[in-house]
C-alpha cells in the first residue's frame, strides 16, 4: 500500500513544473519577458483579468449597477416545485467558494507574494464579478430538467454553444467530474489538519496521523459525506442552508472583532497592500510579477470566477429572470474575496510576523494555517482569549472545508446529467465522489501524504478548467448581453428565449 501511495505522491510532485509552466507563459521566454509592462503578465492572468474587464466594459458595469438588483433576488421566495430557491443556490455556491482558501489561500498569497498580492486580488474579483454574472447567466438560459430539479453549468452551456454536439457535452462533463474529483483529496486533507489543530489548541498535545481521533474522523467524514449526497441536491442544499450563514457569521465575526480591537492596523494596512502590489517588499524574495500571479492564482482559487465550476449552482435556482441568479453569483464572488478574504488578509498584515524578531518567518511560513493562526493569536490582547480564537478559527475551517466537499460532489453529480440523466449514472458519481475519493484523500492524510504536493494538482486543474471554459463563456457572452437587455427592457418580470433567438423548453412562453 506504501509503494501505491509513493507512486501517487510522486505524481503530484511531477504536475509541479507543468503547473508552474501553465501559470508563467508565456513569462518563462525571455523574448516575452523582457517586453515593457506586459511581459510580467502570463497568460493565464491576462485571460481571467482581461475577460472580467471586456465584460465590465461591455455590460457597462453591470456587477455594480445591479448590485441592489441580486440582494432584491436574493430574497425571493421560491414559487414552483422545481428547482431550489435563489438563496439556497447561493449558498450552495457559497459553500464551495467559501473555503480553506478563504485562510490558506490568502494566508500563502502572503507569505509568497507580499501584502500586495491582496490588492490583486481585489482587482480579480471585481472584475470577476462581471466574469460570474456572464456564466451564472448562460447557466440559467441553457439549464433543463431533470425529475423535480433543474440542471444546468458548464457542461450544459458548453454543448450547447459549440454546436450542440452530445459528445461535447459528454466531454465538458467528464472534465468536470475529473476536476471535482482531484480536488477532493485536498478539501479531505484540510479536514483533518483544522480538527487536529482545534484538538491540539485545547489540549496542548499534537494528534498523529495514525492515532484515534483520525480514524474517527474518517469514519464521520466518509459517512457524513454519503449521507448527504446521496439525499440529493434538495438535502445537500438543506444541509448547506444551515452550515453556511453560521460558519461565515462565526468566522467572519470572530475576526471583525480582531479588527476593531487593532483597528489602529488599517491606515498602515492599506498602504502595505497598495504600495506592496506595485513595490514588493524584499523579504518576500519576488517581483512585481510573482506578487500579481499570486493574487489572481489564489483569487481564482478562492472566488472562481470565470473558471465554470460554480456555474452548476446557478443552473438549479428558480428564477423569474436568468439575469437575477447571474447578479446573485456577482454578489458571491465580492463576498467571498472582497469581504472574507480581506477580513483574512487584515489579521496576517496587522499581525506582520514577517517583521517579528521573536518569529521564526522562514519556517513558519511553509505552514499557511499556522501562519494564519499566528497572527490571529499576536493580535488577540493578553493571552487568555489566544487559545478559544484559535478553536474557533479552526472549527470554522474544518467547517469550510465540509461544505466545499458537498459543492465539489454535488456539482459533480450535476455534471453528471450532462452525461444521461439515469439514475445509474447519477449514482455511479456519488459513489465516485463520496466513497472512493473520500476515501482516497482519507488514505492520503492517514499515510502522510504531503499538502504541498496536492496543491500541485489543484492549481493545474483550476487553469486547466479555466482554459475551458474562459472560450465557451467568450463565445456564448452575446446571448447574456441580450438576456440583460431584456431584463432591462421589462424590469426581469419574466423572460422568453425566443426573444434573444433561442429555443429552451424552460423559457419557453
Amino acid at each position: 500500500m506504501q509503494k501505491l501511495f509513493d507512486l501517487v505522491d510522486s505524481w503530484f510532485i511531477a504536475m509541479a513544473p507543468v503547473t508552474d509552466f501553465l501559470w508563467s507563459f508565456p513569462t518563462n521566454w525571455e523574448w516575452y519577458a523582457n517586453i515593457p509592462v506586459i511581459g510580467k503578465f502570463p497568460f493565464a492572468i491576462v485571460l481571467l483579468v482581461g475577460m472580467g474587464i471586456y465584460f465590465t466594459v461591455r455590460t457597462r458595469g453591470v456587477q455594480f449597477r445591479f448590485f441592489k438588483a441580486g440582494i432584491k433576488s436574493l430574497m425571493k421566495k421560491k414559487k414552483g416545485d422545481v428547482g431550489v430557491s435563489p438563496l439556497a443556490s447561493f449558498l450552495l455556491s457559497t459553500a464551495m467558494r467559501v473555503g480553506p482558501g478563504n485562510l490558506t489561500g490568502v494566508t500563502g498569497a502572503v507569505a509568497v507574494g507580499g501584502p500586495g498580492a491582496i490588492f490583486w486580488m481585489w482587482m480579480s474579483a471585481l472584475f470577476g464579478m462581471a466574469s460570474s454574472f456572464i456564466e451564472s447567466t448562460l447557466s440559467q438560459i441553457f439549464k433543463e430538467k431533470d425529475g423535480d430539479e433543474y440542471v444546468g453549468g458548464l457542461p450544459y452551456y458548453g454543448q450547447k454553444l459549440l454546436g450542440n454536439k452530445k459528445w461535447i457535452g459528454i466531454l465538458l462533463a467528464v472534465s468536470f467530474i475529473a476536476y471535482a474529483m482531484s480536488s477532493i483529496p485536498i478539501q479531505t486533507f484540510h479536514v483533518f489538519t483544522a480538527t487536529g489543530k482545534a484538538v491540539q489548541t485545547i489540549t496542548g498535545v499534537e494528534t498523529g496521523r495514525t492515532s484515534v481521533l483520525y480514524y474517527a474522523i474518517a469514519v464521520i467524514l466518509i459517512v457524513g459525506v454519503a449521507a448527504v449526497i446521496f439525499g440529493g441536491i434538495k438535502r445537500v442544499t438543506a444541509i448547506t442552508d444551515k452550515m453556511v450563514p453560521v460558519m461565515a457569521v462565526i468566522y467572519g465575526g470572530i475576526i471583525l472583532i480582531l479588527v476593531v480591537l487593532n483597528i489602529q492596523y488599517f491606515p498602515s494596512f492599506l498602504q502595505t497592500i497598495v504600495v506592496g502590489a506595485f513595490k514588493p517588499q524584499a523579504v518576500f524574495g519576488g517581483g512585481f510579477g510573482v506578487v500579481l500571479s499570486q493574487g489572481i492564482k489564489r483569487g481564482l482559487l478562492s472566488n472562481e470566477a470565470g473558471q465554470g465550476t460554480i456555474t452548476m449552482s446557478a443552473a438549479v435556482a428558480e428564477q423569474d429572470h436568468p439575469c437575477s441568479q447571474g447578479f446573485i453569483q456577482s454578489i458571491g464572488v465580492f463576498l467571498d474575496t472582497i469581504v472574507i478574504c480581506t477580513l483574512t488578509g487584515y489579521v496576517v498584515c496587522g499581525a506582520h510576523l514577517w517583521d517579528n524578531a521573536a518569529c521564526d518567518w522562514e519556517t513558519l511560513k511553509s505552514s499557511t494555517i499556522d501562519v494564519f493562526l499566528q497572527s490571529a493569536q499576536t493580535l488577540v490582547p493578553g493571552t487568555g482569549m489566544d487559545s478559544i480564537v484559535a478553536f474557533i478559527i479552526c472549527v470554522c475551517y474544518a467547517l469550510f472545508a465540509f461544505t466545499t466537499l458537498l459543492g465539489l460532489v454535488s456539482f459533480a453529480v450535476i455534471a453528471g446529467t450532462r452525461i444521461t440523466k439515469s439514475a445509474k449514472c447519477t449514482n455511479l458519481v456519488r459513489v465516485l465522489g463520496s466513497l472512493i475519493f473520500v476515501p482516497i484523500g482519507v488514505l492520503c492524510v492517514l499515510s502522510g501524504q504531503e499538502l504541498d504536493n496536492l496543491w500541485n494538482v489543484t492549481d493545474f486543474i483550476n487553469i486547466a478548467l479555466v482554459f475551458v471554459n474562459a472560450p465557451v463563456i467568450l463565445i456564448g457572452a452575446k446571448y447574456a448581453y441580450a438576456a440583460l437587455k431584456d431584463y432591462m427592457k421589462n424590469g426581469g418580470e419574466s423572460f422568453v428565449s425566443a426573444d434573444i433567438g433561442l429555443e429552451s423548453e424552460i423559457w419557453k412562453k
